[in-house]
């Protein structure tokens, strides 16, 4: 009998088709790599999602951002992440939050909600450390993305362990922080190994100005060009792997840099 998840059933067999089915995940962050990984995590047949970003849809998202369209402008992000999901599968529970997330909100993250796997697509430094911090003490199953702008590479993406990270400076920057607070650096991180430094500073351009009634939370940071194909694989391959982690088999190989 075919059903819209019957390819996957035939591939992964019954029981771990029902172990995606019972899942819940957390996604904090829905822009160009939070977006995909939550795309193909739907189409996996997720049972149950919380989605988390603050922000709503611009006309510069649009090159790399799944849920920006022309028709989608000036809404919030998570619902139209919500939407689309339940235009997936109508029978997943996902519930939203349009909050910044920092160490004041980690609480409205987890209230009533106990995730299997936390998808981490925040690029903001501060609330990226803090929610790293948090994932990390709380010893809850998480990856977190590294820096996608720039790259043009997609067979250096790898997944490692944050302290095996070499060649991204938002890695950098992260590392620095958590070296200062004492902080272990052994999140699970999803990064590529090409070499940006030659065209980093030529490819900065001034931080964008905040949309019409968008608050702003953080420090503006300067924008980075990048490629919606690698910033989309990035996402892939985070669900990729947070499938193979909820059904607990090795089903495809993983192409891992850990220590």
């Amino acid at each position: 009998m075919s059903d819209r998840f019957s390819r996957i059933r035939q591939f992964i067999g019954e029981d771990a088709l029902q172990k995606l089915h019972h899942s819940r995940v957390l996604i904090v962050g829905l822009g160009a790599v939070g977006g995909y990984a939550l795309e193909g995590l739907a189409r996996a047949g997720i049972g149950h999602f919380r989605l988390v970003d603050f922000d709503v849809v611009q006309l510069s998202n649009i090159n790399r951002q799944l849920f920006a369209l022309e028709s989608t402008l000036g809404q919030k992000k998570c619902e139209v992440a919500k939407t689309r999901v339940l235009d997936i599968n109508p029978a997943c529970k996902v519930q939203t939050l349009p909050i910044f997330v920092h160490e004041d909100t980690f609480h409205e993250l987890f209230s009533d909600f106990t995730p299997d796997y936390v998808v981490d697509a925040i690029d903001a430094l501060s609330p990226k450390v803090a929610l790293m911090a948090y994932l990390q003490e709380h010893g809850i199953p998480s990856i977190s993305s590294m820096g996608a702008a720039l790259r043009t590479d997609p067979t250096q993406i790898r997944i490692g362990k944050l302290r095996n990270v070499k060649g991204c400076p938002l890695a950098r920057m992260i590392k620095k922080r958590m070296r200062n607070q004492k902080i272990p650096m052994n999140s699970l991180c999803v990064y590529s190994t090409e070499d940006i430094s030659s065209v980093r500073l030529s490819r900065l351009a001034p931080p964008e100005p905040s949309a019409p009634g968008e608050v702003l939370r953080g420090r503006p940071r300067n924008v980075l060009g990048s490629l919606p194909t690698l910033t989309g694989m990035f996402g892939l391959v985070i669900a990729n792997h947070v499938i193979q982690q909820l059904i607990s088999e090795p089903i495809f190989p993983q192409n891992t840099s850990e220590s």
